[in-house]
């Protein structure tokens, strides 16, 4: 029997490295759908560490879509890591000393990506950096080390530093194909009883 979404540790096998993401999420601002899970060999409930700048003052968020498959050492930046390197300076003056912020304004004006957005189905390979603002389309597969600086389309396989589309998975007609059948939001019935379909090459399968 499938695992239920709320279920810890999902392996059938009993190992404690995989996790359903969102049954250890505590961060209001890191919003993780069904069945998406993270593997780490060392702590897989510590995934909150690999958020990296998430400052609630800044809010902004995290959201990770359903059936998403993220490998240990996954980073993700959020906006709190930047600096304004519009002025003269970029050091952060304003979080030394409280009255800075009072007679400089601009000292607490930093830049803002807003939410970072990873898509449905998304596979993030062995320590991939994700940068802040971010949106990654669904079905897309990060590789293995990449910094991925830009937006990712739907279904694009990207890798490198920085991360450039190596290839698109399947072929536009399939991409829009999947795109509106959204099987990520069916039942996890419906998905087991054509798996058949999606675990195939050709869409006309499913």
């Amino acid at each position: 029997m499938f695992p239920s979404p709320e279920t810890l540790y999902p392996l059938s096998v009993g190992l404690k490295r995989t996790v359903f993401l969102k049954n250890i999420i505590k961060n209001p601002n890191i919003i993780v759908g069904d069945y998406s899970f993270y593997d780490d060999e060392d702590n897989p409930e510590n995934f909150e560490k690999n958020v990296k700048y998430h400052y609630d003052f800044i809010g902004d968020k995290l959201i990770i879509g359903k059936f998403c498959q993220i490998a240990q050492n996954v980073k993700f930046l959020m906006n709190g890591i930047f600096h304004n390197h519009n002025y003269l300076t970029a050091y952060p003056f304003a979080i030394f000393d409280s009255d800075i912020p009072k007679k400089h304004p601009k000292s607490v004006i930093f830049p803002d990506k807003g939410d970072t957005v990873i898509g449905n189905d998304v596979w993030i390979g062995f320590n991939a950096t994700i940068m802040p603002g971010i949106h990654i389309g669904n079905g897309a597969i990060i590789g293995t080390n990449a910094l991925v600086t830009k937006n990712v389309p739907d279904y694009a396989i990207v890798g490198g530093n920085p991360a450039k589309i190596i290839r698109m998975r399947f072929d536009e007609k399939t991409i829009e194909r999947l795109l509106k059948i959204k099987w990520w939001d069916w039942s996890i019935d419906k998905i087991l009883a054509n798996l058949d379909g999606l675990l195939n090459t050709k869409i006309e399968n499913l």
